[in-house]
């Protein structure tokens, strides 16, 4: 067995599946929310067992430790010294990493480097990586990074219209994120059409949300930016906005620059349309309550991935089709549906029973509809895992 541990640490949260490679089966899977807090949340669950409880968990090494012996408990494991090798996610790459790559020293010095591109997630994952490496000294341990997808997109995609100096000095671009979740979405759709050069649309939908245009399997573009604000309307972030925005609020406001980011990044999207919720499911049921600014916010959020589905349709020279994936794109038949009317012009067209379903693989399009349209429900634990069998067995 190749039991490969693939791991997601956040500020306070620290999610992981066992896979055993490269049968792609998971053994153990879980997350443990609200590190450094009384009432943390510790979720386990095997194939046959799962466990919820609330306990504190003080910092990041009690999580692995409580990670650790849950799996043994389990009788997963006898010890993690079992484990073949350990992926773990890391946000940010820069133009550094055009791939993942095995961690040793150098490859920690440059994510500390990149750490002003990702300041509220390259420390952590950082953190991640360096308990583990102390845990398991003798496994091999690879950095998968969520913009390393996104090095294949032309010049002309990734540069913004801004002074050239920011981009040399600075590194001022487009990176692009949902890589893992891009790369095997679309991977996915090419098998099932049985072409590996076909021209893939993703719609990655959640509380986080991007649009990618893959050709080939190399993606060409991406919503997401600089940053993971820009873009589609999202649950707190607002999406593309015109930049002169900012001064003129903080003008009027007397708010500082931190201050408005913070409020694009928290209290936008979703949640500063509405006025209500983040949560989509939320949105959906202000919808059938008739609440006008849940439908402006659901209306908007449709609209900006209608645009961006349409820009792709031409950068790609034609899409083969369309895939939803992501917590709203799995499970919002009506958001799906919506999307689709809108994309009439491009003889898009669902068939309302296919579509109406929740995060099950499957064709939602009719056979009239001029672009296939899938839902693929996004595996990034397991591209984490198969690039880390593919690079400590080089």
């Amino acid at each position: 067995m190749n039991l490969i541990l693939a791991v997601n640490a956040g500020s306070s949260s620290l999610k992981f599946k066992l896979i055993n490679m490269p049968e792609e089966v998971t053994l153990a899977e879980g997350n443990i929310e609200r590190i450094g807090h009384d009432d943390a949340i510790v979720n386990f669950k095997t194939p046959n067992e799962k466990v919820k409880k609330i306990i504190p968990v003080k910092n990041h090494e009690e999580a692995v430790e409580l990670l650790e012996q849950h799996l043994i408990d389990f009788g997963v494991l006898s010890s993690l010294d079992e484990i073949k090798g350990v992926g773990h996610r890391v946000v940010h790459g820069g133009e550094k990493f055009k791939d993942s790559a095995l961690i040793d020293d150098d490859v920690i010095n440059e994510i500390v480097n990149l750490s002003d591109l990702a300041p509220l997630h390259n420390p952590h994952n950082l953190r991640a990586i360096q308990i583990f490496r102390k845990k398991l000294p003798n496994v091999p341990m690879v950095a998968v990074f969520d913009t390393a997808f996104h090095q294949t997109m032309p010049k002309e995609a990734y540069l913004y219209g801004v002074p050239y100096e920011w981009y040399e000095k600075y590194g001022v671009r487009k990176y692009g994120f949902h890589g893992t979740s891009h790369k095997y979405v679309s991977g996915r759709v090419c098998e099932l059409l049985g072409n590996p050069n076909a021209n893939v649309i993703v719609c990655h939908l959640g509380n986080g949300a991007s649009v990618c245009a893959v050709q080939a399997g190399k993606s060409v573009d991406t919503s997401m930016g600089f940053t993971p604000l820009a873009g589609l309307l999202m649950g707190t972030r607002s999406g593309d906005i015109d930049p002169a925005i900012i001064p003129y609020i903080m003008q009027k406001t007397g708010k500082t620059i931190q201050e408005v980011e913070n409020d694009l990044n928290k209290k936008s999207g979703f949640l500063g349309v509405s006025g209500i919720s983040n949560d989509s499911r939320e949105i959906e049921d202000g919808i059938a309550r008739g609440d006008e600014r849940c439908i402006l916010a659901q209306d908007i959020f449709i609209r900006k991935i209608v645009n961006y589905i349409a820009t792709y349709h031409v950068v790609l020279g034609g899409a083969d089709a369309i895939a939803f994936t992501g917590g709203i794109g799995e499970n919002s038949s009506l958001s799906r549906m919506q999307i689709a009317e809108r994309l009439k012009a491009l003889g898009v067209e669902l068939d309302p029973e296919l579509n109406d379903c929740r995060g099950k693989e499957r064709l939602i399009s009719t056979p009239n509809s001029k672009i296939k349209c899938f839902i693929i429900p996004t595996n990034e634990e397991v591209m984490i895992a198969r690039d880390v069998m593919r690079l400590i067995n080089r």
